[in-house]
């Protein structure tokens, strides 16, 4: 592998050529939202255990829990949260030998302040430090006529490419709800679960001349787990975009970076055809957050006495050796990382780092 990066949070020309390099060699990288830093480090350690580089995300919930939830003003903490977030990945990815992508999940309308105040965050970075917080922003307006959506993202994007931050914009309805932005599957207009490749050109023409862009185009992929059969994937429709924007513009193969929302339990085969046709990302939220509850329910299931007495009934002896928190939270962070190795594996990252 050619492609060598140096460790850490990549952003500019570096995160263009990290993701130009998924796209070339057939693989995606797994996008896992983070709350606190149990979770990061978790993350962390499952891409270096895997070789591979990974994408990290905050949605605007998490980056508040991040900064912590008795905090009076919200939208303040969800803007401290999301810098101290990359501030540990920042210092953390270099220690742990990886690339990350560090992103922020589903703005809709009302969180634009908060991705516009974490552009301006960056801005300050850059010039106390030389480089951005954020290796991208998302702004999720699909529920928005497609027009009023591009005018947004065309009101943003250029002071973000500035910076060297990318922006991810969703064209077409993920169904399913993603800390608190999203629609119910049962009340989503079932056309709008399907992007046209037409609306893919349109988003194409306007915004990539402004910037560095990727696209989460709806293929019936829903946020959440469902039962079999509620949910019908057509990567193909992926697959014709790709072939319309580059008939089009007389490009090369596969010139859209297109993300993968609503990953979590995927059929394999879909995930796979869904990489052919340009997926880099697909986010694996859900999964991991059912992991980590598994691994502590374990731990405490095992040691039911030392989580109601602090003395032993029967022996006197002390439990806090066993009721520390480092001790189950630990168990959260092992059983997260089991279950990212099944992501690393299925989206053909295992051993693709570009980390030098």
């Amino acid at each position: 592998m050619s492609l060598k990066l140096k460790p850490g949070v990549v952003w500019g020309d570096a995160y263009k050529a990290l993701v130009q390099n998924c796209k070339e060699n057939r693989f995606a990288l797994p996008a896992i939202n983070v709350a606190g830093t149990n979770s990061l480090n978790a993350v962390l350690e499952a891409a270096a255990r895997n070789k591979s580089d990974v994408i990290v995300q905050l949605s605007n919930g998490g980056a508040q829990f991040f900064a912590g939830l008795s905090l009076a003003d919200k939208h303040k903490a969800m803007v401290l949260g999301a810098v101290s977030a990359a501030r540990h990945t920042a210092l953390m990815a270099e220690e742990y030998g990886v690339c990350v992508v560090l992103n922020t999940d589903h703005a809709n309308r009302k969180l634009i302040p908060w991705v516009r105040d974490l552009v301006r965050m960056s801005e300050q970075s850059i010039m106390q430090t030389g480089v951005p917080l954020y290796s991208s922003h998302m702004l999720d307006l699909s529920d928005e006529p497609i027009g009023d959506n591009l005018r947004a993202c065309e009101d943003i994007l250029p002071r973000m490419f500035k910076a060297g931050i990318a922006l991810e914009m969703e064209l077409g309805v993920t169904g399913g709800e993603e800390d608190g932005i999203g629609q119910d599957i049962d009340e989503v207009d079932n056309a709008k679960l399907y992007t046209q490749p037409e609306e893919v050109l349109a988003a194409y023409d306007r915004l990539s001349k402004l910037g560095t862009i990727s696209i989460a185009a709806a293929f019936g992929n829903v946020h959440g787990v469902y039962a079999p059969g509620n949910v019908m994937l057509r990567p193909e429709i992926l697959k014709a975009s790709q072939a319309l924007v580059q008939k089009t513009h007389n490009l090369a193969e596969n010139p859209l970076d297109f993300v993968f929302h609503g990953g979590s339990g995927s059929d394999p085969t879909d995930i796979r055809a869904a990489i052919d046709y340009g997926v880099f990302k697909m986010n694996v939220d859900t999964d991991t957050q059912f992991a980590f509850a598994k691994g502590v329910e374990a731990y405490v299931e095992q040691h039911t006495s030392a989580f109601k007495y602090q003395l032993h009934p029967e022996t006197g002896v002390p439990a806090k050796g066993i009721y520390d928190p480092r001790k189950w939270l630990r168990e959260g962070e092992k059983s997260m990382v089991d279950r990212l190795n099944i992501a690393f594996q299925q989206l053909g990252s295992v051993g693709q780092s570009v980390a030098s």
